[in-house]
């Protein structure tokens, strides 16, 4: 018997199989398969980071990173994890690969399935990945779309189960821009037993669809669904306040009129203060002054720079989850 089996107890059987799965939005993985995710993540980061093992797992696989957004913490944490296990990433731009220009996403799609063993695309439109996932023979990642950001919210979720012990109970609030960030959240959250407050300005509400999803969800796990344009009143009783952008890429000309319409958005100590006793700060960075100042962001409460960690260990989950059989072998801890 492995030597960490013996010290954490046997591991916990949950009746999950993901390979060969995508990975497009946490509204089509059940509360059983995110558990799941997270568990697989916390398995890798405490036998990997902490107790200095080598797991080849990605050994002969390789993976293409298709990027029309440039960004630092999806970059970084799937080169570096697929990279650690074993695998070969690709890093694929603008200028190597033009998705539906010089070439059809079906194209692409089956040329690339055919030399890699998983595509991570971080798109602007979301279409682009439904289309992939049809034609593509390997799993798909979304690395985050107009639509949903699946491999930030995981690294949340991991990042608070660290924190709190559990997840089932929180009251996240979200006050910010109906995002895709969001997105992931309100159709994951009520699947962990997680009530969810969000405060948006008027005209940058969440995706109607998407608010209907979590209205849903909410029903169905019991849990509450809380919209408002009162920063103060999402704030009320919170144990996790979250922002993001306001300005996301692609919206550079809307600057002038997001920024006079998320005034008074600003999370402050003065937003804590309607929050519950033991509140923490997420961000999934990078971060503007105007979005958090530098009393909260910086606080002890503020857990930013443990959640951009946490990026890595989530997507190197998502990846062993997808690519292999192998299962946490570590006790599964309390969600």
């Amino acid at each position: 018997m492995p030597a960490e089996v013996s010290m954490y107890g046997p591991p916990a059987q949950m009746n999950v199989h993901l390979k060969g799965r995508d990975l497009l939005t946490l509204q089509n993985y059940t509360a059983d398969e995110l558990k799941y995710l997270l568990w697989m993540a916390s398995d890798l980061k405490q036998r990997i980071k902490h107790k200095g093992e080598y797991l080849p797992l990605m050994q002969g696989k390789s993976l293409t990173m298709i990027f029309e957004k440039r960004s630092t913490r999806t970059r970084l944490s799937a080169e570096t994890g697929f990279a650690l296990l074993g695998g070969h990433p690709s890093f694929l731009t603008t200028q190597d690969i033009h998705l539906g220009t010089n070439e059809s996403l079906t194209d692409t799609a089956r040329v690339l399935s055919c030399m890699t063993n998983a595509i991570l695309a971080r798109v602007y439109n979301h279409n682009d990945l439904d289309l992939m996932t049809k034609e593509a023979t390997v799993p798909i990642i979304n690395g985050l779309s107009n639509l949903y950001h699946p491999l930030q919210i995981l690294a949340d979720y991991l990042t608070l189960q660290e924190h709190y012990g559990g997840l089932k109970g929180l009251t996240v609030t979200w006050i910010g821009d109906g995002n895709n960030v969001l997105h992931s959240i309100m159709t994951s959250a009520a699947k962990l037993g997680m009530h969810l407050h969000i405060a948006t300005p008027k005209g940058f509400e969440p995706d109607l669809r998407i608010t209907e999803i979590a209205e849903q969800y909410s029903k169905k796990h019991g849990t509450k669904l809380l919209l408002t344009t009162d920063p103060l009143e999402a704030a009320d009783g919170a144990n996790v306040l979250v922002t993001d952008t306001w300005i996301s890429m692609g919206q550079e000309e809307e600057k002038k009129e997001r920024l006079k319409a998320f005034q008074g958005y600003q999370i402050t100590m003065q937003t804590a203060k309607s929050a519950a006793s033991n509140w923490t700060f997420l961000h999934c960075l990078p971060r503007k002054p105007e979005e958090v100042d530098d009393e909260v962001f910086y606080s002890p409460q503020s857990l930013v720079f443990q959640e951009a960690e946490n990026r890595k260990w989530t997507i190197m989950a998502v990846m062993v989850s997808l690519l292999t059989d192998y299962s946490p072998q570590l006790q599964k801890p309390t969600f």
